[in-house]
């Protein structure tokens, strides 16, 4: 049976010495790798962060995650207004972690897709990365974002949009081709003609790499590949072997290379002192969380995996599996909390990492329960349980099948057009502990439940333009999860007319 991937240590930090705060995730080299990988995302990503679901971890140089978020808006790490002292903020992160590490330009490798591959390209060429890796980007970004985009375009280029500002930004990574920029540097571009992009954004400009010492273009082309986003997932397994040959100094060329450069008995102070002085990731005096269930070792039906516990003081826990991000529930003020993941486990042997937080943003070291999964019915489908009675504020109501009833969500209604962007959720839950929110399997946030069953929940940000689904559920004292009930509704904010669902 293959070992477990091992987890590696998060750090997350925020630099603010430059003109906009840049917030920042990163992570050490494996073994004394003497490489660094940047990561920019793209626009349906978590936190805007890309690749941040643990996709990375068999990499083994040091990765920097840069995340996409200025004042509450994306910008393809370029400007605001036209004002590109975003960008410059930026380039100070990645320089400093590069110097830092004592590395050189020419071993670190600009990462990302789609908005993320933009970035890569613009970076890689413009300040003279050794490495560049785009995938599925949009060479024409001003055009793009008008049309696609239209809250990110306003941010970008100012309100009103003007087309001298999307003719400029449409300019930027053609330009830099034409002039020669990164001719020395190895890019890798990967698309496909099943993306519904590749006509306008990618086929027209690829004559411009002609002359480039190694530019090399990946033709992804597949009857199981029938949209943009589904070009990077068809070719993970191609990219991971790619990152990590690069990583190693073994960029795919003609030629004599070096292998390996390893370092692992290298300094590392520098980049720990950066790493500290700009970190958020602080040690925090919390208790230790407690895991009530599972317990230890125990064994579960794959559909009957919940989590409980304790964390005194703190204002949420973490879940973690193998370095991979599961979840994230709120704690109650008497210091419980509960999480269930959205789809049955896979069978096997799981260890998960429950860590507390407090509202500075600090953080307990992990506390492990490990269990196992087999198949099966689980237990509360099969009795009844958690019982129906006896619960602090009343035991909720079940469903037939030992499950709290679906909460009824009275705002927002199904298939509203709402004038965002703030989107506040009501409706009641009676006998459930708290309702949960969630969106493409990530945890938005949590409400408690009054005592006549009555919940209220404003996630505290704004709302992108466009279509959004939202999973609401109730937990109960025990920690059972219900049936979701799904929430379609679209939001328009008062510059742009009202998205259609057209259903």
């Amino acid at each position: 049976m293959p070992k477990a991937p091992q987890a590696r240590e998060l750090i997350s930090g925020i630099d603010t010495s430059g003109a906009y705060p840049v917030e920042y995730r990163f992570t050490h080299a494996k073994g004394g790798n003497r490489h660094l990988v940047v990561v920019f995302a793209n626009f349906g990503v978590t936190d805007d962060y890309g690749w941040s679901n643990g996709v990375l971890n068999p990499v083994r140089a040091n990765i920097l995650w840069i995340r996409d978020r200025f004042r509450g808006m994306r910008s393809y790490y370029l400007c605001e207004g036209m004002d590109f002292s975003l960008e410059q903020s930026v380039i100070g992160v990645i320089s400093k972690v590069m110097n830092a590490l004592d590395l050189t330009p020419d071993r670190v490798t600009m990462w990302g897709g789609s908005k993320g591959g933009s970035a890569a390209l613009y970076f890689g060429m413009r300040y003279g990365f050794g490495n560049i890796v785009s995938i599925v980007p949009q060479f024409l970004i001003g055009t793009y974002v008008q049309t696609t985009h239209p809250k990110t375009a306003r941010f970008m280029l100012g309100e009103g949009v003007p087309q001298e500002n999307v003719r400029m930004v449409d300019a930027l990574i053609p330009d830099l081709v034409r002039s020669g920029a990164g001719r020395h540097a190895n890019i890798y571009l990967l698309s496909s003609p099943q993306d519904e992009q590749y006509k306008e954004q990618v086929e027209p400009f690829l004559g411009l790499f002609q002359g480039y010492d190694n530019f090399n273009f990946i033709y992804s082309e597949s009857p199981y590949i029938t949209r943009h986003s589904e070009v990077t997932r068809r070719n993970v397994p191609f990219l991971m072997g790619l990152i990590n040959m690069l990583a190693d100094g073994l960029p795919p060329r003609l030629g004599m290379v070096r292998n390996g450069y390893e370092e692992p008995d290298r300094d590392k102070s520098a980049i720990e002192a950066y790493l500290s002085d700009t970190s958020q990731d602080k040690p925090s005096d919390l208790a230790l969380p407690v895991v009530t269930h599972p317990a230890p070792n125990s064994e579960l039906p794959t559909d009957g995996v919940y989590f409980t516990g304790v964390a005194t003081g703190a204002v949420r826990v973490s879940l973690w599996e193998h370095g991979k991000f599961l979840g994230s529930p709120s704690v109650a003020a008497d210091g419980t909390w509960s999480w269930k993941l959205s789809k049955p486990w896979s069978k096997g042997k799981h260890l998960v990492k429950a860590v507390a937080w407090d509202a500075a943003g600090g953080h307990t070291k992990g506390v492990a329960v490990a269990f196992t999964t087999v198949d099966g019915a689980s237990a509360a489908a099969m009795t009844g349980t958690p019982a129906q009675g006896g619960t602090p504020g009343g035991a909720p109501r079940m469903d037939g099948q030992g499950l709290p009833q679906s909460p009824t969500v009275q705002s927002p209604q199904a298939y509203e057009q709402i004038a965002g962007p703030s989107v506040r959720f009501t409706g009641l839950a009676r006998g459930a502990a708290q309702v949960g929110f969630r969106a493409g399997g990530t945890l938005l946030g949590a409400s408690p439940v009054a005592v006549d069953g009555r919940w209220a929940w404003d996630s505290g940000w704004p709302w992108q333009e466009g279509r959004h689904t939202v999973e609401v559920f109730a937990v109960d004292a025990a920690g059972t999860e219900s049936p979701a009930t799904l929430v379609p509704f679209a939001v328009a904010h008062a510059t742009a007319g009202a998205p259609h669902f057209g259903y």
